[in-house]
Order: structure tokens, then sequence, then C-alpha cells
């Protein structure tokens, strides 16, 4: 009886084919879905705190009109533009930083941006002029952009499609949370030390993150086209070169994000956020007019404290605007076979639709009639309650719509939002001068309705127009994935 040979050729193409399959079919660590949610909270939350201080960049001198006006005679609407004009590079400075993210990666974006924020702000709190101050607002808004626009992409790496409306709520809970924390934190500031010491908190406060994301952020992008490697260790999730491309383009990237204004969807999230945030910001700078001066005259400190109802609103806003979309959606896919739409996340819209505006109202009537402070307080609370909820909703649903370009078509959607929070907050108080603050803020609810009443033909006819949107602009590139 003869022996056997071993198959030498066998041996030395290494493991049979079902096992090289079985371990090719095995998830990939190092892909962000497969993460353990330890990674994934350390990153996100890290991120969302970040995105926490930008917004608190955004709106600290909302209480700092009076003491403004006082250090460098400047006038009301000057003081306002120290505001008005972050908010417009907030916007637009994802422009800038979502295609850098395309090329270099998330990780280093974030990092460099929160470090050029802490600069920025140092620069603030030592200007010796208010054009200085202007400038150094100006360029704090462009850093601190990274911290908008480019999150959403960051739980679209992460998070499965029926998970993602409860995890952006905790980014819209952060965003909310620094317009209406920020600002009474920063009044107790200004009334005990000065308006300087707002700009050196930020400072220190974005430094320290910036300490902590060196070892707690992780690099999301995932090319799953590049060799799999092993799982990585601590030491190499380190690595800023993670994320790198070398097949995206940044000219591309611009490109798209301007073409994604001829996409209706994005046109209409962009004009209902904006409108929202764009109210908020008139209600912060109205409540900071009226309360510090007669017949309320508050102190600074009890101004901030009038912001808490906002954050009292936008907490509210965590289930009704984060997981009743999720349920709201996955019901809707149950019912149509399982095929799921981004229209069904429409709906959601309701609640907020109803609350936000009606705050919008109370607040102004409260504040045209000088009743007591806590009817302006509910509608205070009402319209933060709308600003989280409406905008959750409709950064899904565009997420949902354009899966390709998620960061691309958020960023003409953030950049279109804090134009339009630019122009009404910079306007408003001349157009409070022409008419009553009663006939304004009427006015203000009606166009919030308007904006809102638009996602009725989105969600009859939506399935329709994505078919349309996706035969031009960038969306045609990816018609083979969608």
């Amino acid at each position: 009886m003869s022996e056997t040979k071993p198959n030498s050729v066998a041996d030395e193409r290494g493991p049979p084919p079902i096992e090289a399959m079985k371990e090719l079919s095995e998830p990939d660590p190092n892909d962000p879905q497969n993460w353990t949610t330890a990674a994934k909270l350390s990153t996100y939350l890290t991120i969302c705190f970040y995105t926490f201080l930008a917004n608190v960049n955004g709106s600290n001198f909302t209480v700092a009109t009076k003491a403004i006006v006082t250090e460098f005679g400047v006038s009301q609407t000057q003081a306002g533009e120290l505001v008005c004009f972050n908010v417009f590079l907030f916007g637009l400075g994802n422009v800038f930083w979502v295609p850098l993210m395309r090329v270099v990666g998330k990780r280093p974006v974030y990092l460099i941006s929160m470090l050029s924020l802490a600069m920025m702000n140092v620069w603030s709190s030592r200007a010796s002029s208010y054009d200085e101050l202007l400038a150094a607002r100006i360029l704090s808004g462009f850093a601190a952009a990274a911290a908008d626009a480019t999150v959403p992409a960051v739980v679209s790496d992460m998070v499965p499609p029926q998970h993602r409306g409860h995890y952006l709520m905790i980014f819209h809970l952060a965003l909310t949370s620094g317009l209406f924390v920020g600002p009474l934190i920063n009044a107790y500031l200004v009334q005990e030390q000065g308006w300087r010491w707002m700009c050196y908190f930020l400072a220190v406060a974005v430094a320290g993150v910036f300490v902590v994301a060196i070892f707690t952020v992780r690099e999301t992008t995932y090319l799953p086209g590049r060799a799999r490697a092993a799982k990585r260790t601590p030491r190499q999730w380190l690595s800023l070169t993670l994320g790198y491309n070398p097949d995206a383009s940044f000219g591309r990237t611009v490109q798209d994000i301007l073409c994604n204004a001829a996409y209706p969807q994005l046109l209409w999230a962009a004009f209902a956020i904006g409108i929202s945030v764009g109210w908020n910001i008139v209600v912060q700078l109205t409540a900071s007019r009226t309360f510090t001066a007669a017949p309320y005259s508050w102190p600074a400190g009890s101004l901030g404290l009038l912001s808490l109802s906002g954050l009292i609103g936008s907490v509210l806003a965590f289930y009704l605007g984060g997981r009743l979309i999720d349920i709201i959606s996955t019901r809707y896919t149950h019912r149509h076979g399982g095929h799921r739409l981004p229209e069904y996340r429409l709906p959601a819209i309701v609640i907020p639709g109803v609350i936000g505006p009606g705050g919008i109202l109370i607040f102004g009537l409260c504040i045209a009639n000088h009743t007591h402070w806590i009817g302006a307080a509910v509608g205070y609370a009402m319209q933060a309650f709308g600003v989280a909820a409406i905008s959750n909703v409709a950064v899904t649903y565009s997420l949902d719509c354009y899966k390709p370009l998620t960061g691309e078509a958020l960023v003409i959607i953030f950049v279109i939002r804090n134009t339009i929070g630019m122009l009404l907050s910079l306007y408003a108080a001349d157009w409070m001068t022409r008419q009553s603050p009663a006939a304004v803020f009427g006015e203000m609810t009606a166009i919030q309705v308007a904006s809102l009443l638009l996602a009725l033909p989105l969600f009859a006819w939506g399935g329709r127009l994505r078919d349309v949107t996706a035969r031009y602009g960038p969306m045609k590139r990816f018609q083979g994935d969608i």
C-alpha cells in the first residue's frame, strides 16, 4: 500500500477555498459599522461636545450686546453683527471643511478645527477695537464650522439607517444646548468678569477637548476598496492618515456642493431649518434688548437664566424629534412590505410644526405687551423645541434622499441655513422699528408655517422627484448604487 503524498500545491496556496471565503465573509473590525459601542460613543460624544462648544461660540455675544455698545461706542446693530457674521461663516466654512474631509479624512479636520477655534478665541479676548473683534469673530465662525455639517456624515459612517434619527438627535441636542446653555454660562461671565472672559473660557474649553480628541476621536472614513487589514491597535487609531483618499478631489467636492442647490429636497430642508434658526437668533437678540431695558432691567445673569427655557424645549425634543422619527419611519416601512423610503420620516414634522411656530407667536405677543417673563419663557421653550425637532427631521430626510452625498448635501443645507439666519437676524431690529413687535412676530410665525407646509408635496411625490433628480448633478454618478 503506497503512502499518500501531501498536496504541495495546495499547501503553497494557503487555506482551502471554503476557509478563505469564510474569512472574507466575516465583518471587518475596522469598518465603523462594526466597532464596539464604546468605540462609537467615545468618538461621537467627543465630536458632539465640540459641536456644543462651537455653538456656544456662535451664541456668546447675544448676551454681551450692552457691554459691547458701552465699551466700543457702536450701535445695537453693529453689536449684533458680531453674532450675525459669525453665524454666516459658521455655515460658509463647511464649503472648505467638507471637501478637505473627503480628501484627508475626518480626524485631522476635527483636530485642526479645534486648535484654530481655540486660537481665534484667544485673539477675540485680546481685541483692542471693534473691527479687530469683528475679524476675530468671523474667523472663529469659520474655524467652528467643522463641527457642523461634518457630524451627520460621521453618523452615516457608523450607524445603520434605522437608528440614525436617534443618533442624530444627540448631535442636534448638542447643537441646541450650545445655543441655550451657552448664553447662561456667558451671561454670568459677562456680569462677573466682563465679556472678554467669555472668549477666555471658550479658548480653554476647546483646547481641553482638543487634547481629549487626540485619544478618543477615531477616523470614521472607511474605504472598502483597500486591502483587508488586521484589527487596528489603539496606537494605530492615532494616525492622521487613515482617512486619506487619493481618489477624492477637493475641487470636485466643492462643485458637488454647489450643484446640490439644484435638488428641491435639499432646498426645502435648508429653508425650513434656516427659518427656524433665524427666528431663534431673533428671539435671543430681542430678549437681550428687551429684558436688560425698562421695565424689566435685568442683569446679564438673569438673561442667561431665561435661556434655560430654550434648553428645556430642546431636551423635550430629544424623543419626539429623534426616536419618534425612527419609529414612524419603521412602521411605514413595515406597512409597505419592508421597503424603506426617505418620505416616511416627514410625518414626524407635524408635532414641532405646531409647537415651534406657536412658541414664536407667544414670545412675540408677551414681549410686545410687556407681560410677566414666564409667558416669554414658555414661548422661548416652544420655539427651541421646534428648532431642534424640525432640524433633525429635515436632516435625516436629506440623508436618506442623498446617501452617497451625505457631507456635500448637508453643506449646501447649512450654508443656506446660516445665510438665512444671518439676514433675518441682521435686519430684524430695523423690521421691528418699522412695525410693532407683535406684527413682526406674527409674520415670522406665518413664514415658518408656510415653509413647513412644503413638506406635504414632498411626502406625496418625493419618490418621483428623487427619480428625476438622480438623472442630473452629482447624483448621476451614483445611479447604479441607489
